[in-house]
């Protein structure tokens, strides 16, 4: 097997393309053939040093991917060589084949594509996470989702749609702005040219969005807190935008709003059954066209680090895949 391997933090660019012994799995495990995996911003933190889980060096990036189970370990019952899966965890997925825990093995239905198993289970079970677990969306509820050009942005404008809410999806180019639309959000903020204060103002009478969706951090969360709406959520996803906000928690006070924080991979770990029954919900709105991953573009395994570049300058419209021949 072959596969990208990091020896140091010191970033993408250290990382390098090595032949590697084809591991053969353990009790409870799968090996699988990798057909295709995304590149996650989780992962540009991991080869930095930089997110909570650090895997011990060196190790293989790459935290999604899917592809054919080719062995399995003493005592793994529901998977079969040949089976077609998505698997999540956090590391393994760059290179050509991996040994992971069949506990983060997801079998695909049979008409899941293998590239869009690979860019599903992680942005859309934390989407479906924060709206509906933790935010308790309701139908004819407002969403602001902040960063929605981005992988987990473009999940959470589809799930928020699916639940029946009214969405504006923020961005930073009037570009993403019209793709967005065209992906079903109901109106569209270009934070990189307007107040999103003033914004969000217009495009809900001065009430504000009943649940605020932000992968970003930065700048924007204290004047998106201002303007949440009486009993608002705000989500917190994550820090794309590099800085951790120090928020006034008086503004909570003020708006009778709640800060609710979303970390998916601890939700899969402590409460497996209730991570379960969403990814199941989230399969059936895939069949029925309901949620489909944005496909950002598709490069060879081989241009992983041009994968990475384009990500660290917050190029991508969706999500990167990298796919094996």
């Amino acid at each position: 097997m072959h596969a990208w391997l990091c020896t140091t933090l010191d970033g993408a660019d250290a990382l390098t393309w090595q032949e590697l012994p084809t591991p053969e799995p353990g009790p409870g495990q799968v090996r699988i053939a990798i057909r295709a995996a995304s590149l996650n911003f989780p992962d540009l933190l991991t080869v930095q040093g930089k997110y909570q889980v650090k895997p011990p060096l060196p190790f293989v990036p790459g935290s999604e991917f899917s592809g054919t189970v080719e062995a399995v370990g003493e005592g793994v019952k529901h998977l079969q060589p040949g089976m077609p899966v998505a698997a999540i965890g956090s590391h393994g997925g760059f290179g050509t084949h991996a040994v992971v825990g069949a506990a983060g093995v997801i079998p695909l239905p049979p008409d899941f594509a293998l590239t869009d198993g690979a860019a599903f289970a992680f942005t859309y079970g934390t989407s479906h996470h924060a709206l509906i677990d933790r935010a308790q969306l309701q139908a004819g509820e407002t969403v602001l989702v902040l960063g929605a050009a981005g992988g987990v942005g473009t999940a959470a404008v589809q799930i928020a749609k699916a639940a029946g809410a009214r969405v504006i999806a923020a961005a930073s180019t009037a570009e993403k702005c019209v793709r967005l639309l065209e992906l079903g959000a109901d109106a569209t903020l270009n934070y990189g040219s307007e107040s999103i204060r003033e914004g969000l103002k217009a495009l809900t009478d001065g009430k504000g969005p009943d649940v605020v969706y932000d992968p970003v951090g930065g700048a924007l969360a204290e004047p998106v807190l201002r303007s949440i709406a009486w009993r608002g959520r705000y989500l917190v996803v994550g820090f794309a935008g590099g800085d951790i906000p120090a928020l006034p928690w008086n503004l909570a006070l003020l708006k009778g709003a709640s800060i609710v924080g979303v970390f998916w991979g601890e939700f899969v770990r402590r409460e497996p059954r209730a991570s379960a029954a969403a990814l199941g919900q989230l399969a059936q709105w895939y069949a029925q066209g309901l949620v489909k991953p944005v496909i950002d573009r598709t490069l060879p395994m081989s241009e992983l680090k041009a994968a990475y570049v384009r990500m660290g300058t917050r190029q991508v419209m969706g999500k990167l895949l990298l796919v094996n021949p």
